[in-house]
Order: C-alpha cells, then structure tokens, then sequence
C-alpha cells in the first residue's frame, strides 16, 4: 500500500469539527506523552495549542539537540533550467509567463559550481522546471558528473522520475531528492495545476517512495503554504513524512515549510494568509511528533525569522541562495523562479548560526569509496 492510498481514508474528515473538538486538555496530555500518536500531531495543530508554544519550543529544542545535536547543515541551490511545461498558478516558471528562459551550457554549469564550492559549501540542490526536452535525465546525469568533483552531496529537486530514473542519478552520485506535493488536498491540487503533466497528482505523491525504493540517501518533501488550511497541510504532510520514515527507514526524511513568495508574471494571492506564528506552531507540532526527522528553512524566509528559527528544530539552512539560472555567474541569466526573502552571504549565515550557539556545517558526511 502507498501514502496515496493510506490517504484515502483520510480525505472524508470533516476538519472543521476536527479543530473545534480539540481541547487545551488535548494539548496537555499530547505534551505530556513521550511518544505522540496521530491525534497528539493533531491536536499540536489544532487553534487550542496556540497558547502553548512555549512549551512546545522548549521540548522541541531538547528533542532536536538530542537527536541532531547543535548542528545546522548549509547547502544552497544551483537552478539549472528553468524552462517548464506546467501550468501552475503559483509559480514564477509557469510555462504561461512570459519570462527569460535558460538551460545552463556544461561550460556554464561547471562555472556555477566552482563559484559556490568557493563559499565553502558542499551540500548542493540543483533545481530545474519540469521540461524534460531542455533537462533530461542524460542532462542531469552530466551536470552531476561536471559537479561531483566539488561537492560531498548532490541532490536533486526536478521533475519527478521513475524509479529507475532515480536509480541512475544515485549510481551518478546523486544522494538526496526534494519533491514538494504543493498541496495535499486533491481538489485543490487540481485547481492550481490547470495544465502538464504535474495534473497527475499520484504520480508526484509517489515521487519520494519511488526515490526510497531506489535507495537515494535522504528524501526532503512537503507543502508549499498558502495553497489551503495550513494545518490540514501541515498534518498531511507530517503522515506523509512518517510514512515514509516507517516504510523506508534507510532513507533520511526531512521536511521543508516554504511559503508562497512574489514572483514574475502572475497575480496569484495565496487562498490562505499564514503567519509566522503559524509557520512556527506547524515546525514544533512536526518536532514532537516526530523527533528524528530532518528540518529545512530556505531563504524563502526573512533573515530575522530564520535567526529565531535555528533554536526551535531546524537542521537545514539554505545560504547565498540564488534562483536565477547562472545567478552567480553568468551575464545572460534565467529569470528567478521567487523572490529571495534573506539575500546574507553564506560567511553571514555562518556567523549567525555560531551566535545562536550552534555549530554550522559545510560538510557533514563523505560518501563510501565504491
């Protein structure tokens, strides 16, 4: 049985009855349980647990330092393509939006890397829009072997693949996959993918299992917010992460909690406003439910909510972060996919983290010789 059909069952809740149900009561009992069910992820979630982000700060930080220590792994994205066939609402690559469109030369790939391994980083995520003419698999598996020499792990966030697909990439040296659902809610998901092959929404769900079968090392998903009720999203999300955790236990999970950011070429307003305190309670409910799993924060954020969100569960941070293709080095760039919300170097982020009292990572782990 997949996550998609697991999630059957859950697709008939009546949320709304769900949320007022729960009490501080609820709340309390979750904080005071040491391993949390379903219904403690829920009730973490819920309106009543506002009051207690306090509480739910301290355990989470305990939990995080346990399991991960105070280490913060920095990595930085590298866009290769953005080209897209999709037609989503949301997104500035939207094959809808009339933006400059670039697919990096090996040339030009090579130039971006030894640019960002300057910085000191050695954990890479190279992005593309979903077109699979201008950044096939043949494409990506050159790009990895033009950037492995630089970087200890590469990882991927593309279109998604087969099984096999991911399987070659791995053998190529690709050890991680991010694949964002965007949104969990089917109806939804539908309605903000009007047009591509992204429509088909099981094929993408089952993205990070089929990445899993085929041994990647880490596996990184989640919602991006603003799409729907951020708390059916966020717990969707958090079964989604334990499923896999359960299945395939191999393989390191994490989840990120990116927001809608402005972009080129669209009016799109996010159906639903989510605060920082929102962002907050999602990140601590997801700690205490699941202590061990990984969690991302991109420069999607602003610097000074990044900065309070390193002692709260983090164990990823993006730095120097661009999202054009070519944006450190090259003159006729691709348009950015967002708006880069916290533009600090990756020397300031480091220094940042190191205030906060926590050790921040370049390079956390080197590959077995085969």
């Amino acid at each position: 049985m997949s996550f998609y059909d697991y999630y059957q069952g859950l697709k008939d809740l009546n949320w709304e009855e769900l949320w007022a149900g729960i009490t501080a009561g609820d709340v309390e009992r979750a904080l005071a349980r040491e391993a949390l069910t379903e219904r403690d992820y829920l009730a973490l979630l819920s309106p009543a647990a506002r009051s207690f982000l306090e509480p739910m700060a301290q355990r989470a930080r305990r939990l995080s330092i346990q399991h991960f220590g105070r280490v913060i792994v920095l990595y930085t994205p590298l866009y290769l393509s953005n080209y897209c066939v999709n037609r989503c609402l949301y997104c500035g690559l939207s094959a809808s939006n009339q933006i400059a469109r670039k697919t990096l030369t090996p040339e030009e790939i090579e130039a971006e890397g030894r640019a960002i391994a300057g910085t000191g980083l050695r954990h890479l995520l190279l992005l593309t829009g979903e077109a699979r003419r201008h950044a096939p698999l043949g494409y990506l598996v050159e790009a990895v072997k033009l950037l492995r020499p630089y970087f200890s792990s590469l990882s991927i966030e593309v279109y998604p693949l087969e099984t096999e697909e991911y399987r070659t990439l791995l053998r190529e040296g690709v050890d991680g996959l991010t694949v964002y659902q965007e949104v969990y809610d089917e109806e939804v998901y539908a309605q903000v993918h009007p047009a591509g092959p992204k429509r088909d929404y099981r094929f993408r769900l089952e993205a990070p299992e089929r990445a899993c079968q085929a041994g990647m090392v880490s596996v990184n998903i989640g919602a991006l917010l603003g799409l729907n009720d951020w708390r059916r999203e966020a717990f969707v999300t958090g079964l989604h992460a334990a499923y896999l955790q359960d299945h395939y236990w191999a393989t390191e999970v994490a989840v990120s909690f990116p927001r809608l950011r402005p972009h080129a070429g669209s009016s799109f307003v996010p159906t639903v406003e989510v605060t920082d305190a929102d962002l907050v309670q999602m990140m601590l409910a997801l700690r205490l439910y699941r202590p061990r799993l990984g969690i991302t924060i991109s420069t999607r954020e602003r610097p000074e909510l990044r900065d309070r969100l390193v002692m709260l569960g983090v164990t990823r941070l993006s730095a120097g972060s661009s999202t054009e293709v070519g944006g450190r080095t090259t003159a006729d760039k691709g348009e950015a996919q967002f708006e880069v919300a916290d533009r600090r170097t990756v020397a300031e982020i480091y220094q940042m983290v190191l205030r906060q009292g926590y050790q921040p990572v370049f390079k956390d782990w080197e590959p077995l010789a085969g």
